[in-house]
């Protein structure tokens, strides 16, 4: 699976799941051509890349998602993370749901962390 961790996403925490799964395949919107894009943007060009999205945005990204999925257009997934537990607890659940998964387990979906 290949992931894009929206800009807002927490750099501790993408340090420690990098740490619990080396061989993960995510890349920062910062260290792309994307920086400083709309939502919208970042989902279409994460669609493009085939690259389900790790953010924190829930406010307001899920919506997009959301309209991206009404309007049949490829949407590859989004996991909304809430620090809850503290960091080390929530890369743990992270990585666990990672690890259990598979693409099609996020296509057109948004899971949300820690599981409600």
């Amino acid at each position: 699976m290949r992931f894009l961790a929206d800009e807002n996403f927490n750099g501790r925490l993408l340090s420690r799941l990098r740490t619990l799964m080396p061989e993960l395949d995510v890349l920062r919107v910062q260290d792309t051509d994307k920086a400083e894009s709309s939502d919208p943007e970042i989902l279409a060009w994460a669609a493009e890349q085939g690259r389900i999205l790790l953010t924190h945005d829930v406010q307001t990204m899920a919506g997009y998602a959301y309209e991206r999925v009404k309007e049949d257009l490829p949407m590859p997934g989004i996991i909304e993370v809430r620090i809850t537990k503290g960091l080390t607890d929530t890369a743990d659940e992270l990585a666990l749901m990672i690890g259990a998964s598979t693409p099609s387990d996020f296509e057109k979906q948004v899971r949300f962390l820690p599981l409600r």
